[in-house]
């Protein structure tokens, strides 16, 4: 299977000097999502990982509601590229059939072939009530986060979708070129593992634009935490969703956008 992660010759200019070099880059190429042998989408992504992206892919995108859902799933390194080959139960093929639409999306586009405006708006499901928690654990886990990112600490280049507990600590990491992709990784990494996600954090490494909060919702994430800020219906459709968002998460503290009620205002480790 193809390294997600290659060796590309540079050259170096820093300062007065020039010189021949090279940089760890992180890998890029077609990945194709097939249900019963037909072809349903064709994503740009790092290839790690990707029976859970395939599984998460599946899960996001409505095409299965839980893991059993796909009988059979196969990665396979075909000429162009990697086919994920999947098999869906009789009943979600039927439900696949009847949406069936054609993407290619670059680096990880979430909405890439939407044929109308309302379903790149679609309402999410309500997300559970889940926990409190205090400040300083979501500082812990964006700590922990940063500390989990191997692709990205060699080659500075990739997005992360992670999975905290105050119990556990960083459960689950999956990077990728893609926003999107990460994020799908995550959700089918953590659907094979049976993890409830109900009690934790999803961490972000990248900016949390609305299909990244229809994602997580659909997971059953209460609370999502991002580095960079939200964008203006990200945060419309977390609060229809009753999902607490949190942005420009950083050493020094963090700004919450919507539903403020799981974060205990008391500078206290200890959460409810």
């Amino acid at each position: 299977m193809t390294d997600p992660v290659a060796a590309a010759p540079t050259v170096i200019w820093r300062g007065d000097s020039v010189r021949d070099g090279s940089r760890l880059v992180p890998a890029e190429i077609p990945v194709a999502l097939t249900y019963n042998r037909s072809t349903h989408a064709v994503m740009l992504a790092t290839p790690a990982d990707l029976q859970d992206f395939a599984l998460g892919f599946s899960l996001s995108e409505g095409i299965a509601t839980c893991a059993s859902d796909v009988l059979a799933l196969d990665i396979v390194e075909v000429p162009n590229g990697i086919e994920c080959r999947m098999d869906l139960a009789s009943g979600r093929l039927d439900t696949l059939t009847k949406r069936q639409r054609r993407l290619a999306g670059p680096s990880g586009c979430g909405l890439c072939g939407l044929d109308s405006l309302a379903a790149a708006i679609r309402p999410s499901p309500p997300v559970p009530p889940g926990r409190v928690f205090v400040p300083a654990a979501i500082q812990d886990a964006m700590r922990a986060m940063q500390a989990g990112q191997t692709i990205n600490a060699a080659t500075h280049a990739v997005h992360a979708a992670a999975f905290w507990t105050p119990e556990r600590g960083l459960v689950a990491l999956r990077e990728d070129v893609g926003r999107h992709n990460a994020l799908d990784k995550l959700s089918g990494a953590l659907a094979r593992a049976a993890v409830p996600v109900a009690d934790g954090l999803v961490l972000l490494s990248s900016r949390v634009s609305v299909e990244m909060v229809q994602k997580a919702a659909t997971m059953g994430v209460p609370i999502v935490v991002a580095i960079s800020a939200p964008t203006s219906l990200a945060i419309d459709v977390a609060n229809a969703a009753g999902l607490t968002l949190i942005g420009v998460a950083r050493a020094d503290g963090f700004e919450i956008f919507t539903n403020p009620n799981r974060i205990d205002k008391r500078m206290t480790r200890h959460a409810a």
